[in-house]
């Protein structure tokens, strides 16, 4: 199978290093020219959990890029998804499929452009949620920051033989779940993504945000309500590795220590493969966190999360505090407002006023 990764940033250049390495025919392709450039003269260095490493994937800017294509790899910023589709439309031959390799609710928006084009739907698009997580440094240099699986499926819900070829190759780089109702693992991934936007209120790491009972419990609230908005969406939102859903609707104290339970082993997981002193980790937060600190550029906010507050609206069902944590990204985004802990009394206190404290 050939594959085109189109988005060759910390997920997309992860998979095309350790695909290319095992002998699979990949190509990373980013619009990002000195970043391409760096990989055509000196490979892509890889630091991080697993070490200092070295790869020569197969690079090429958008322009070089010649069809038929066959699985295209979509791993930009969920903002840039259908740009980057519409780029890569006039390579699609009779077997190209799409498979929205990043966060956000992407597939719909796909299918949609697809039919447009007349190139087909649902059948030429399957989901996928990357669990690992990683930072593009600098050009032709990522940073592995944690490991975790992929989750796959066909849109369909159908196992067809492009699925198990597909998963077998990204096995390449770590473990592949495959999935009957990739739909549900996305609601699942973007209803978590919520305590994960809410730690990119402040400049600081993981365990000084999340790993702080007082803030957990302002996560949770916002993930419960995240929770309410699929469920009255009629979506069946799977568990995964980073998240149980059946621990999201806490009806007693008791429920709630072990929701905290819960956000503290998945802040846990986040950090388990670093080992102290063994490399000086550049990203601390969530890739929120790191577009808006390090990358200083717009995260994808609007284009995931934001997305969570347009689906409630479709079924009116309440969105008051993921509407109200959206704004205060977008303004941090657009220098109206700072980072730092006071975005956390502020949001403790609307959660307060709400009546959705945790019990």
């Amino acid at each position: 199978m050939k594959i085109t990764i189109l988005g060759a940033g910390a997920i997309g250049g992860l998979a095309g290093a350790y695909l290319s390495q095992a002998g699979h025919d990949v190509t990373l392709v980013d619009r990002w020219a000195e970043h391409i450039d760096k990989i055509k003269q000196d490979g892509l260095t890889v630091d991080g959990v697993r070490g200092d490493l070295h790869f020569t994937p197969t690079a090429l800017h958008p322009h070089e890029v010649q069809g038929p294509l066959e699985a295209l790899l979509i791993a930009t910023k969920s903002q840039h998804t259908l740009d980057a589709l519409e780029s890569m439309l006039p390579h699609f031959g009779p077997d190209t499929f799409v498979v929205s390799y990043q966060n956000g609710f992407n597939e719909p928006d796909i299918i949609a452009r697809l039919e447009a084009a007349g190139l087909g739907g649902r059948e030429r698009v399957m989901g996928s949620i990357p669990n690992y997580g990683g930072a593009l440094v600098d050009p032709g240099h990522i940073e592995f920051v944690h490991e975790g699986p992929i989750q796959l499926g066909e849109m369909t819900g159908e196992r067809t033989p492009r699925l198990l070829e597909l998963a077998a190759q990204l096995s390449a780089l770590t473990e592949v779940q495959l999935s009957d109702n990739i739909w549900g693992q996305i609601w699942a991934k973007e209803v978590y993504s919520a305590q994960v936007v809410f730690s990119a209120l402040v400049n600081a790491p993981i365990r000084e945000t999340l790993g702080v009972e007082r803030y957990a419990r302002v996560a949770g609230a916002v993930v419960r309500e995240a929770l309410e908005i699929a469920e009255a969406n009629g979506i069946t939102v799977e568990a995964f590795d980073f998240f149980d859903p059946a621990n999201y609707k806490p009806q007693t104290p008791d429920d709630t220590r072990k929701l905290l339970d819960n956000i503290n082993h998945a802040v846990w997981l986040l950090k388990k493969d670093q080992k102290p002193g063994a490399h000086q980790f550049r990203k601390q937060g969530s890739g929120i966190w790191w577009d808006i600190v390090y990358r200083n550029r717009p995260s994808e906010v609007r284009s995931s999360n934001g997305k969570l507050v347009e689906y409630a609206a479709r079924v009116g069902a309440d969105a008051r505090l993921n509407a109200k944590l959206c704004d205060m990204i977008y303004e941090i985004e657009g220098g109206e407002r700072q980072l730092g802990f006071h975005n956390y009394d502020e949001l403790e206190a609307y959660v307060t006023s709400l009546g959705k404290a945790l019990p």
